[in-house]
């Protein structure tokens, strides 16, 4: 269960993070509204996760695929382009949690 909480967490965050693009720097109340109530989500759906999982296992895979989610909807929605070595620095963010999944004793498996 407390991996369904991390993943409902990140899409919060993705939504929040996405939401305050669109807000234009707070100027805009409905994105600015999204922003802060899904933020919030976040952080409530993330604290359960931290019940089982550690800290730094979670804010590894919270933070890592937050990056990797905003990125790709970055460039669907807002038309933002990524270059050769920012798709290789996600691509190592990706191997990272990977590596964490697969092979790290902190990770509940």
């Amino acid at each position: 269960m407390h991996y369904l909480w991390l993943i409902i967490a990140i899409a919060f965050e993705t939504i929040g993070t996405m939401a305050l693009q669109a807000s234009q720097q707070f100027s805009r109340i409905g994105p600015s509204a999204l922003c802060v109530v899904t933020y919030a989500a976040s952080f409530y759906f993330m604290a359960l996760a931290l019940k089982v999982m550690p800290v730094g296992i979670v804010y590894a895979i919270w933070s890592g695929l937050g990056i990797v989610l905003i990125a790709g909807f970055s460039w669907v929605v807002f038309g933002q382009k990524l270059d050769g070595p920012a798709v290789a620095g996600i691509s190592l963010i990706m191997a990272g949690i990977v590596v964490i999944q697969l092979f790290s004793d902190a990770s509940p498996h």
